[in-house]
């Protein structure tokens, strides 16, 4: 079942979209109680009225010691949709799910609406924010990721403005191909794989640019509370194997907020430096910042 509806807020007569759910709720909204104790907590705390940097990194907060679980964005094997699930996250729907619960929540008057935050994974998660229910719909490569919600101005870019960059040379983005078992998807549509071969082929036809990680303690004081961090990485198939927010403590520090396979949960991890100098295999970072 396919459902697309507007919803109108007064005053102001603003328009909020609401998700093309393309499976039934029961598999694309996962730990409903939980999502409402977050909307809870905005509301008491008027979360609304912190920059969206604040409010990515509120939510993110929220969620640490949410278990940690590979692969639930695989939810059928034949049709795509917008999901969310509060009871597991991975480092990409951590960062996912608290940018689009920030986004949620712009307004003082936001509608704990499942639809609502689905919509707002679907405008980020999705090649120009929209899902019919096809695999190929959604970006599955940090970088991409970054360069389509960038021109789309959900985010913006700020890697070049941080510090001097580098170009990543010689390597091949074909993950999902090369790996292609380990994803339900691919394993039950041997069809899909050639358009995957199609978009990965155009991916590495564009330039990609990193700060090496040894220059990032110097520009830490920089980042700011939400920063999305992509870390790039010396391994192959991929250009970054890992992403986390920023989120500064109390102690100053600008500490790299994600969800950890190491730990098995979300956590406030070390600053970034630190971090990425525990890893031989990290090479340096891109940085996004919600606007």
């Amino acid at each position: 079942m396919r459902r697309r509806h507007l919803l109108i807020s007064l005053p102001g007569l603003l328009l909020q979209a609401r998700a093309e759910e393309c499976l039934p709720r029961s598999r694309t909204f996962i730990g409903d109680a939980r999502f409402r104790a977050l909307c809870a907590q905005a509301r008491q705390g008027r979360w609304h009225r912190l920059p969206i940097g604040e409010r990515v990194a509120a939510f993110g907060q929220a969620m640490v010691g949410t278990p940690y679980v590979g692969f639930t964005l695989e939810i059928d094997d034949h049709i795509e949709s917008p999901s969310v699930n509060f009871t597991g996250l991975d480092c990409w729907t951590f960062f996912e799910t608290a940018l689009a619960l920030a986004r949620m929540t712009r307004r003082p008057d936001f509608q704990d609406d499942p639809a609502l935050l689905l919509h707002e994974v679907e405008s980020t998660r999705y090649r120009s924010g929209r899902c019919t229910g096809g695999y190929l719909e959604r970006i599955h490569y940090l970088e991409e990721w970054f360069r389509d919600n960038h021109a789309r101005r959900n985010i913006r870019d700020i890697t070049r403005e941080l510090a001097p960059v580098v170009p990543l040379k010689g390597r091949r983005i074909d993950e999902m191909t090369v790996l292609w078992k380990s994803y339900r998807y691919l394993r039950a549509n041997p069809a899909l794989r050639s358009g995957m071969a199609r978009i990965e082929q155009e991916l590495q036809r564009h330039p990609f640019h990193y700060i090496p990680k040894a220059s990032v303690a110097a520009l830490e004081p920089r980042l700011q509370n939400g920063d999305i961090i992509g870390i790039v990485t010396h391994k192959p198939h991929v250009y970054c194997s890992h992403v986390g927010l920023i989120v500064r403590t109390q102690d100053g520090a600008a500490r790299l907020m994600h969800a950890s396979s190491t730990h098995q949960r979300v956590v406030i991890d070390r600053p970034l430096s630190g971090y990425l100098a525990q890893f031989k295999n990290h090479a340096g970072i891109i940085v996004a910042r919600p606007v």
